[in-house]
């Protein structure tokens, strides 16, 4: 259920952000608004995704105007991938909607039972790696 809980608020975070922004997409453009400039095949290794599909979802966000391409600095002949500034800004409002939309539904928890929450979902994550 908790797995299940969370693609349905991925998906709806990326709806929100944009229409067309599938799932998987979102989570890469997460990744590079809170990490920075990255190349593609940084961006392949970090997901565990072949170099193809990631060329086909920066074309994809690209073409939603959610992300840029620029020269790498460092080389040349590579390019850096990053979140567009109207991306972040989208992305901060979803973010801060969601933060709102917890903090209503939780209000009425005790700090033990965030605790207990927080370490539990610690364990799980633990357990998993």
């Amino acid at each position: 259920m908790l797995i299940r809980r969370v693609k349905r608020v991925i998906g709806e975070r990326a709806r929100a952000v944009h229409p067309d922004l599938q799932p998987a997409s979102y989570l890469m453009l997460t990744y590079l608004a809170s990490a920075g400039p990255q190349r593609s095949s940084v961006m392949s290794e970090k997901f565990g995704v072949d170099k193809g599909a990631i060329s086909r979802q920066v074309q994809h966000l690209c073409d939603l105007g959610l992300l840029h391409r620029e020269p790498d600095p460092a080389d040349g002949r590579a390019v850096l991938i990053s979140a567009s500034p109207n991306a972040v800004r989208r992305m901060r409002a979803v973010d801060r909607d969601r933060r709102r939309w917890l903090e209503e539904k939780l209000s009425e928890w005790s700090e033990d039972d965030l605790r207990d929450l927080v370490a539990g979902l610690a364990s799980y994550n633990a357990a998993l790696d």
